[in-house]
Protein backbone atom coordinates (compact mmCIF):
# COMPACT_ATOMS: atom_id res chain seq x y z
CA UNK A 1 0.00 0.00 0.00
CA UNK A 2 1.51 3.06 -1.27
CA UNK A 3 -1.56 5.87 -1.40
CA UNK A 4 -4.18 5.87 0.77
CA UNK A 5 -7.29 8.29 -0.21
CA UNK A 6 -10.30 10.25 1.68
CA UNK A 7 -12.83 11.08 -0.41
CA UNK A 8 -16.22 12.70 0.09
CA UNK A 9 -18.68 11.94 -1.79
CA UNK A 10 -18.80 8.73 -4.02
CA UNK A 11 -18.88 9.93 -7.70
CA UNK A 12 -15.40 11.29 -6.33
CA UNK A 13 -14.40 8.27 -5.08
CA UNK A 14 -14.59 6.50 -8.46
CA UNK A 15 -13.02 9.70 -9.77
CA UNK A 16 -10.00 9.37 -8.40
CA UNK A 17 -9.77 5.65 -8.41
CA UNK A 18 -9.52 6.01 -12.31
CA UNK A 19 -7.17 8.68 -12.36
CA UNK A 20 -4.54 5.91 -10.57
CA UNK A 21 -5.67 3.11 -12.33
CA UNK A 22 -5.13 4.98 -15.51
CA UNK A 23 -1.59 6.38 -14.41
CA UNK A 24 -0.45 2.49 -13.33
CA UNK A 25 -1.71 2.25 -9.90
CA UNK A 26 -3.67 -1.04 -9.03
CA UNK A 27 -6.37 0.72 -6.77
CA UNK A 28 -9.28 -0.69 -4.74
CA UNK A 29 -12.09 1.44 -4.22
CA UNK A 30 -13.98 0.94 -0.89
CA UNK A 31 -17.75 2.14 0.22
CA UNK A 32 -16.93 3.59 3.53
CA UNK A 33 -14.79 1.71 5.89
CA UNK A 34 -14.41 -2.23 4.77
CA UNK A 35 -17.07 -3.84 7.28
CA UNK A 36 -15.14 -7.29 5.53
CA UNK A 37 -11.25 -7.69 6.09
CA UNK A 38 -9.97 -7.03 2.40
CA UNK A 39 -6.81 -8.57 0.56
CA UNK A 40 -4.90 -5.48 -0.33
CA UNK A 41 -1.65 -7.38 -0.59
CA UNK A 42 -1.22 -7.03 -4.46
CA UNK A 43 -3.11 -3.24 -4.01
CA UNK A 44 -1.36 0.03 -4.43
CA UNK A 45 -4.01 2.26 -3.60
CA UNK A 46 -7.05 2.48 -1.45
CA UNK A 47 -9.75 5.43 -2.39
CA UNK A 48 -12.22 5.47 0.49
CA UNK A 49 -15.59 6.44 -0.25
CA UNK A 50 -17.71 9.05 2.00
CA UNK A 51 -20.85 10.59 2.06
CA UNK A 52 -19.84 13.34 4.53
CA UNK A 53 -19.94 16.95 1.57
CA UNK A 54 -23.01 17.76 3.01
CA UNK A 55 -23.08 16.30 6.80
CA UNK A 56 -22.79 18.69 9.65
CA UNK A 57 -18.77 19.44 10.07
CA UNK A 58 -18.37 17.69 12.88
CA UNK A 59 -19.77 14.39 11.72
CA UNK A 60 -17.33 14.81 8.35
CA UNK A 61 -14.26 14.88 10.60
CA UNK A 62 -14.98 11.86 12.38
CA UNK A 63 -15.86 9.78 9.59
CA UNK A 64 -13.00 11.32 8.16
CA UNK A 65 -10.35 10.52 10.58
CA UNK A 66 -12.29 7.15 11.10
CA UNK A 67 -10.94 6.57 7.22
CA UNK A 68 -7.35 8.09 7.90
CA UNK A 69 -6.84 5.59 11.06
CA UNK A 70 -8.04 2.59 8.58
CA UNK A 71 -5.85 3.68 5.94
CA UNK A 72 -2.68 3.80 8.35
CA UNK A 73 -3.77 0.77 9.54
CA UNK A 74 -3.19 -0.93 6.72
CA UNK A 75 0.30 0.89 5.49
CA UNK A 76 -0.73 3.92 3.57
CA UNK A 77 2.71 5.90 3.20
CA UNK A 78 1.17 8.96 1.73
CA UNK A 79 -2.88 10.42 2.04
CA UNK A 80 -4.49 12.46 0.00
CA UNK A 81 -8.23 14.41 0.82
CA UNK A 82 -10.57 14.93 -2.00
CA UNK A 83 -13.09 16.68 -2.75
CA UNK A 84 -15.30 17.99 -5.78
CA UNK A 85 -13.04 19.90 -8.52
CA UNK A 86 -15.78 23.21 -7.50
CA UNK A 87 -15.07 22.86 -4.25
CA UNK A 88 -18.50 22.58 -3.07
CA UNK A 89 -18.76 23.70 0.24
CA UNK A 90 -20.70 25.74 2.74
CA UNK A 91 -19.31 28.39 4.92
CA UNK A 92 -18.90 26.36 7.79
CA UNK A 93 -17.02 23.27 5.86
CA UNK A 94 -16.83 20.76 5.59
CA UNK A 95 -13.54 21.10 3.39
CA UNK A 96 -11.79 23.14 5.69
CA UNK A 97 -12.19 21.39 9.11
CA UNK A 98 -11.54 18.38 7.78
CA UNK A 99 -8.26 19.27 5.89
CA UNK A 100 -7.55 20.99 9.36
CA UNK A 101 -8.67 17.57 11.71
CA UNK A 102 -6.57 15.55 9.12
CA UNK A 103 -3.20 17.54 9.49
CA UNK A 104 -3.77 17.34 13.34
CA UNK A 105 -3.67 13.87 13.16
CA UNK A 106 -0.91 13.08 10.70
CA UNK A 107 1.18 15.83 12.48
CA UNK A 108 1.92 18.08 9.62
CA UNK A 109 2.20 21.81 9.46
CA UNK A 110 1.29 22.25 5.53
CA UNK A 111 -0.88 20.54 2.83
CA UNK A 112 -1.94 22.19 -0.42
CA UNK A 113 -5.58 23.21 -1.76
CA UNK A 114 -5.96 22.27 -5.48
CA UNK A 115 -9.39 21.14 -6.88
CA UNK A 116 -7.90 21.67 -10.40
CA UNK A 117 -9.18 19.31 -12.85
CA UNK A 118 -8.45 20.87 -16.83
CA UNK A 119 -10.03 17.90 -18.57
CA UNK A 120 -13.29 18.62 -17.09
CA UNK A 121 -12.62 22.68 -17.48
CA UNK A 122 -11.76 23.41 -13.28
CA UNK A 123 -8.60 25.47 -13.19
CA UNK A 124 -7.25 27.79 -10.80
CA UNK A 125 -5.45 31.06 -11.46
CA UNK A 126 -4.37 33.53 -9.32
CA UNK A 127 -6.07 31.73 -6.60
CA UNK A 128 -9.75 31.70 -8.33
CA UNK A 129 -11.19 28.55 -9.61
CA UNK A 130 -13.15 28.65 -12.98
CA UNK A 131 -15.60 26.05 -14.19
CA UNK A 132 -14.97 26.96 -18.04
CA UNK A 133 -14.84 30.28 -18.91
CA UNK A 134 -16.66 31.45 -16.27
CA UNK A 135 -15.77 32.00 -12.38
CA UNK A 136 -17.13 29.49 -9.57
CA UNK A 137 -18.96 32.55 -8.59
CA UNK A 138 -20.76 33.06 -11.72
CA UNK A 139 -20.89 29.35 -13.13
CA UNK A 140 -24.24 27.21 -12.56
CA UNK A 141 -22.80 26.09 -9.11
CA UNK A 142 -23.74 29.39 -7.70
CA UNK A 143 -27.30 28.03 -7.50
CA UNK A 144 -26.49 24.60 -6.23
CA UNK A 145 -29.11 23.18 -3.80
CA UNK A 146 -26.86 21.93 -1.33
CA UNK A 147 -23.69 23.83 -1.38
CA UNK A 148 -24.46 26.94 -3.24
CA UNK A 149 -21.16 28.75 -4.29
CA UNK A 150 -20.61 31.86 -4.67
CA UNK A 151 -17.36 33.06 -4.03
CA UNK A 152 -14.38 31.87 -6.63
CA UNK A 153 -11.48 33.01 -4.21
CA UNK A 154 -10.00 29.46 -2.96
CA UNK A 155 -7.84 31.50 -0.35
CA UNK A 156 -10.89 32.93 1.42
CA UNK A 157 -13.13 29.90 1.14
CA UNK A 158 -10.56 28.25 2.77
CA UNK A 159 -9.50 30.96 5.43
CA UNK A 160 -13.23 31.62 6.34
CA UNK A 161 -13.31 27.48 7.02
CA UNK A 162 -11.13 27.03 9.71
CA UNK A 163 -8.17 28.75 11.72
CA UNK A 164 -5.69 27.69 9.12
CA UNK A 165 -3.21 30.08 7.60
CA UNK A 166 -3.73 30.06 3.21
CA UNK A 167 -1.17 31.13 0.96
CA UNK A 168 -0.70 31.04 -2.54
CA UNK A 169 1.46 29.37 -5.08
CA UNK A 170 1.21 31.17 -8.50
CA UNK A 171 0.82 29.45 -12.03
CA UNK A 172 4.46 31.51 -12.26
CA UNK A 173 6.08 29.90 -9.89
CA UNK A 174 4.25 26.64 -11.36
CA UNK A 175 5.59 26.63 -15.10
CA UNK A 176 9.17 26.85 -13.52
CA UNK A 177 8.72 23.53 -12.73
CA UNK A 178 8.67 21.51 -9.59
CA UNK A 179 12.17 22.26 -7.53
CA UNK A 180 10.30 26.02 -7.82
CA UNK A 181 7.14 25.19 -6.04
CA UNK A 182 8.58 22.67 -4.14
CA UNK A 183 11.17 25.92 -3.03
CA UNK A 184 8.07 27.82 -2.74
CA UNK A 185 6.25 25.26 -0.14
CA UNK A 186 9.31 25.67 1.72
CA UNK A 187 9.22 29.61 1.85
CA UNK A 188 5.35 29.17 2.92
CA UNK A 189 6.00 26.87 5.47
CA UNK A 190 8.98 29.17 7.38
CA UNK A 191 6.61 31.70 6.78
CA UNK A 192 3.79 30.05 9.27
CA UNK A 193 1.65 29.34 6.53
CA UNK A 194 -0.40 26.34 6.52
CA UNK A 195 -2.64 25.41 3.26
CA UNK A 196 -1.04 26.56 0.17
CA UNK A 197 -3.87 26.68 -2.74
CA UNK A 198 -2.12 26.26 -5.89
CA UNK A 199 -2.96 27.45 -9.42
CA UNK A 200 -2.89 25.12 -12.33
CA UNK A 201 -4.15 25.20 -15.73
CA UNK A 202 -2.97 22.15 -17.45
CA UNK A 203 -2.20 18.77 -16.55
CA UNK A 204 1.41 19.19 -17.06
CA UNK A 205 0.89 21.76 -14.16
CA UNK A 206 -0.80 19.15 -12.12
CA UNK A 207 2.39 16.46 -12.80
CA UNK A 208 4.57 19.13 -11.73
CA UNK A 209 2.97 20.11 -8.41
CA UNK A 210 1.99 16.45 -7.88
CA UNK A 211 6.05 16.13 -8.13
CA UNK A 212 7.02 18.86 -5.98
CA UNK A 213 4.84 17.14 -3.12
CA UNK A 214 6.48 14.20 -3.22
CA UNK A 215 7.17 14.20 0.50
CA UNK A 216 3.94 15.87 1.35
CA UNK A 217 2.46 13.77 3.67
CA UNK A 218 -1.07 15.02 3.13
CA UNK A 219 -2.43 16.51 0.18
CA UNK A 220 -5.72 17.85 -0.88
CA UNK A 221 -7.91 18.78 -3.89
CA UNK A 222 -9.74 17.09 -6.62
CA UNK A 223 -8.62 13.98 -8.65
CA UNK A 224 -6.62 15.87 -11.01
CA UNK A 225 -3.81 16.15 -8.32
CA UNK A 226 -3.51 12.76 -8.43
CA UNK A 227 -1.74 12.82 -12.27
CA UNK A 228 1.73 13.41 -10.76
CA UNK A 229 1.70 11.31 -7.62
CA UNK A 230 2.06 7.87 -8.97
CA UNK A 231 5.40 9.14 -10.75
CA UNK A 232 6.68 9.80 -8.01
CA UNK A 233 6.54 5.99 -6.02
CA UNK A 234 7.97 5.56 -9.70
CA UNK A 235 11.10 7.20 -8.83
CA UNK A 236 11.35 5.79 -5.62
CA UNK A 237 11.62 2.28 -6.99
CA UNK A 238 8.31 1.44 -4.86
CA UNK A 239 6.17 1.19 -8.15
CA UNK A 240 6.22 -0.91 -11.47
CA UNK A 241 6.32 0.47 -14.76
CA UNK A 242 2.83 0.71 -16.49
CA UNK A 243 1.44 -2.12 -17.61
CA UNK A 244 -1.18 -3.46 -19.62
CA UNK A 245 -5.19 -2.21 -18.66
CA UNK A 246 -6.93 -4.87 -17.08
CA UNK A 247 -10.02 -6.65 -19.11
CA UNK A 248 -13.06 -5.50 -17.61
CA UNK A 249 -16.31 -8.03 -17.77
CA UNK A 250 -19.63 -6.78 -16.91
CA UNK A 251 -22.02 -8.95 -16.14
CA UNK A 252 -24.70 -10.13 -18.67
CA UNK A 253 -28.22 -8.48 -17.86
CA UNK A 254 -31.03 -5.75 -18.68
CA UNK A 255 -29.64 -2.05 -18.18
CA UNK A 256 -31.41 1.08 -16.54
CA UNK A 257 -30.48 4.68 -15.74
CA UNK A 258 -31.06 6.59 -12.61
CA UNK A 259 -30.58 10.36 -12.29
CA UNK A 260 -31.01 12.56 -9.03
CA UNK A 261 -28.52 15.51 -9.90
CA UNK A 262 -30.05 18.83 -10.91
CA UNK A 263 -26.67 20.03 -12.41
CA UNK A 264 -26.67 21.58 -15.39
CA UNK A 265 -25.02 18.82 -17.19
CA UNK A 266 -27.53 16.38 -15.92
CA UNK A 267 -30.12 18.06 -17.15
CA UNK A 268 -28.88 18.41 -20.63
CA UNK A 269 -27.84 14.57 -20.84
CA UNK A 270 -31.53 14.07 -19.84
CA UNK A 271 -32.51 16.08 -22.74
CA UNK A 272 -30.45 14.29 -25.15
CA UNK A 273 -31.17 10.84 -24.55
CA UNK A 274 -35.12 11.75 -24.82
CA UNK A 275 -34.13 13.66 -28.11
CA UNK A 276 -32.89 10.03 -28.88
CA UNK A 277 -35.92 8.43 -27.74
CA UNK A 278 -35.06 7.01 -24.46
CA UNK A 279 -38.08 6.13 -22.18
CA UNK A 280 -38.31 8.05 -19.45
CA UNK A 281 -39.92 8.70 -16.44
CA UNK A 282 -39.47 12.17 -14.31
CA UNK A 283 -40.14 11.81 -10.53
CA UNK A 284 -41.82 14.34 -8.99
CA UNK A 285 -41.15 14.73 -5.04
CA UNK A 286 -44.17 15.89 -3.79
CA UNK A 287 -46.22 13.25 -5.71
CA UNK A 288 -43.49 11.20 -3.74
CA UNK A 289 -44.00 12.89 -0.53
CA UNK A 290 -48.35 12.53 -1.10
CA UNK A 291 -47.74 8.45 -1.96
CA UNK A 292 -49.16 9.48 -5.48
CA UNK A 293 -46.00 7.58 -7.09
CA UNK A 294 -44.59 4.61 -5.23
CA UNK A 295 -41.18 2.55 -6.28
CA UNK A 296 -43.46 -0.55 -7.21
CA UNK A 297 -45.05 1.86 -9.22
CA UNK A 298 -42.18 3.31 -11.13
CA UNK A 299 -40.27 -0.32 -11.12
CA UNK A 300 -43.21 -1.39 -13.06
CA UNK A 301 -42.87 0.68 -15.31
CA UNK A 302 -39.22 0.58 -16.11
CA UNK A 303 -39.41 -3.39 -16.66
CA UNK A 304 -41.73 -2.58 -19.17
CA UNK A 305 -40.03 -0.88 -21.53
CA UNK A 306 -38.37 -2.91 -23.92
CA UNK A 307 -37.21 0.04 -26.40
CA UNK A 308 -33.52 1.37 -25.12
CA UNK A 309 -32.62 1.80 -21.80
CA UNK A 310 -34.74 3.08 -20.01
CA UNK A 311 -34.25 6.44 -17.97
CA UNK A 312 -35.58 7.16 -14.05
CA UNK A 313 -34.77 10.89 -13.26
CA UNK A 314 -35.78 13.58 -10.60
CA UNK A 315 -33.43 16.15 -12.35
CA UNK A 316 -35.53 19.38 -12.38
CA UNK A 317 -35.17 23.24 -13.82
CA UNK A 318 -33.82 25.22 -10.49
CA UNK A 319 -37.26 27.12 -9.85
CA UNK A 320 -38.55 23.55 -9.59
CA UNK A 321 -36.08 22.81 -7.41
CA UNK A 322 -36.46 25.64 -5.47
CA UNK A 323 -40.52 25.15 -5.46
CA UNK A 324 -40.13 21.57 -4.20
CA UNK A 325 -37.30 23.08 -1.28
CA UNK A 326 -40.33 25.35 -0.13
CA UNK A 327 -43.13 22.76 -0.24
CA UNK A 328 -41.12 20.09 1.24
CA UNK A 329 -38.35 21.44 3.04
CA UNK A 330 -34.70 21.45 1.89
CA UNK A 331 -33.22 18.41 3.39
CA UNK A 332 -36.60 16.00 3.09
CA UNK A 333 -36.57 17.17 -0.35
CA UNK A 334 -33.02 15.66 -1.19
CA UNK A 335 -33.81 12.75 0.95
CA UNK A 336 -36.84 11.50 -0.54
CA UNK A 337 -35.21 11.34 -4.09
CA UNK A 338 -32.56 9.47 -2.45
CA UNK A 339 -34.28 6.66 -0.72
CA UNK A 340 -36.83 6.37 -3.90
CA UNK A 341 -33.72 5.84 -6.31
CA UNK A 342 -31.95 3.45 -3.87
CA UNK A 343 -35.08 1.77 -3.17
CA UNK A 344 -35.35 1.54 -7.21
CA UNK A 345 -32.14 0.16 -7.60
CA UNK A 346 -32.43 -2.63 -4.81
CA UNK A 347 -35.77 -4.01 -6.91
CA UNK A 348 -33.91 -3.40 -10.38
CA UNK A 349 -31.27 -5.89 -8.73
CA UNK A 350 -34.08 -8.14 -7.76
CA UNK A 351 -35.34 -7.93 -11.02
CA UNK A 352 -32.09 -9.27 -13.38
CA UNK A 353 -30.63 -5.65 -13.49
CA UNK A 354 -27.06 -5.84 -13.65
CA UNK A 355 -25.46 -2.34 -16.02
CA UNK A 356 -26.86 0.16 -14.32
CA UNK A 357 -26.00 4.52 -14.80
CA UNK A 358 -26.45 6.77 -11.60
CA UNK A 359 -26.22 10.22 -12.29
CA UNK A 360 -25.44 12.40 -9.14
CA UNK A 361 -23.11 12.26 -5.93
CA UNK A 362 -25.64 12.31 -3.28
CA UNK A 363 -27.60 9.72 -5.64
CA UNK A 364 -24.71 7.46 -6.36
CA UNK A 365 -23.74 7.90 -2.44
CA UNK A 366 -27.22 6.70 -1.47
CA UNK A 367 -27.89 3.73 -4.36
CA UNK A 368 -24.66 2.06 -3.53
CA UNK A 369 -25.40 2.45 0.30
CA UNK A 370 -28.54 0.53 -0.69
CA UNK A 371 -26.13 -2.14 -2.79
CA UNK A 372 -23.73 -2.39 -0.03
CA UNK A 373 -21.00 -4.21 -2.55
CA UNK A 374 -17.88 -4.42 -0.16
CA UNK A 375 -15.75 -2.49 -3.11
CA UNK A 376 -15.77 -1.34 -6.63
CA UNK A 377 -13.05 -2.43 -9.25
CA UNK A 378 -12.39 0.25 -11.59
CA UNK A 379 -12.89 -0.59 -15.24
CA UNK A 380 -12.92 1.85 -18.80
CA UNK A 381 -13.75 5.30 -18.65
CA UNK A 382 -16.81 6.43 -20.25
CA UNK A 383 -15.66 10.53 -20.08
CA UNK A 384 -13.30 12.34 -18.16
CA UNK A 385 -13.56 11.33 -14.26
CA UNK A 386 -16.52 8.36 -14.86
CA UNK A 387 -15.49 5.34 -15.42
CA UNK A 388 -17.49 1.46 -15.46
CA UNK A 389 -16.99 -0.06 -12.40
CA UNK A 390 -17.69 -3.65 -10.93
CA UNK A 391 -18.74 -4.27 -7.79
CA UNK A 392 -16.89 -6.60 -5.62
CA UNK A 393 -17.84 -9.23 -2.54
CA UNK A 394 -21.66 -9.61 -3.94
CA UNK A 395 -23.43 -13.18 -5.19
CA UNK A 396 -24.76 -11.13 -8.45
CA UNK A 397 -21.56 -8.39 -9.68
CA UNK A 398 -23.18 -5.27 -11.45
CA UNK A 399 -21.38 -2.77 -13.41
CA UNK A 400 -22.00 0.59 -12.62
CA UNK A 401 -21.57 4.08 -13.67
CA UNK A 402 -21.52 6.65 -10.59
CA UNK A 403 -21.57 10.34 -12.78
CA UNK A 404 -20.85 13.14 -10.87
CA UNK A 405 -23.62 15.13 -11.77
CA UNK A 406 -20.82 17.95 -13.37
CA UNK A 407 -19.23 15.65 -15.48
CA UNK A 408 -20.12 13.78 -18.86
CA UNK A 409 -20.67 15.26 -22.42
CA UNK A 410 -24.14 15.31 -23.44
CA UNK A 411 -24.48 11.82 -25.22
CA UNK A 412 -22.99 10.71 -21.79
CA UNK A 413 -25.94 8.51 -21.50
CA UNK A 414 -26.24 6.82 -24.84
CA UNK A 415 -22.69 6.17 -25.21
CA UNK A 416 -21.67 4.54 -22.33
CA UNK A 417 -22.99 1.42 -23.04
CA UNK A 418 -20.58 0.76 -25.95
CA UNK A 419 -17.86 0.05 -23.80
CA UNK A 420 -19.23 -3.11 -22.12
CA UNK A 421 -18.81 -6.36 -23.59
Amino acid sequence: MLLGAIADDLTGATDLALMLSREGMRTIQTIGIPKAELDLKDVDAVVVALKSRTNPAGDAVAMSLEALAFLRDVGAQQFLFKYCSTFDSSPAGNIGPVTEALMQALGTGLTIVCPAFPANGRTIYKGHLFVGDQLLSDSPMRNHPLTPMTDSSLVRLMAGQSQLRVGLVTRETVVQGPSAVAQAFELAREKGEQALVVDALTDADLRIIGEAAAGMVLITGGSGIALGLPENFRRAGLLRPAGEEVVFSAPAGRSMILAGSCSDATRGQIKAAIAAGIPALKLDPLAIAEGRLRVEEALIWALAQSAGVPLIYSSAEPDEVKAAQAALGRERAGSLIEHFLAEMALGLRASGVRRLIVAGGETSGAVVGALAPDALFIGPEIDPGVPWTLTLGQTEPMALALKSGNFGAPDFFLKAWDLLP
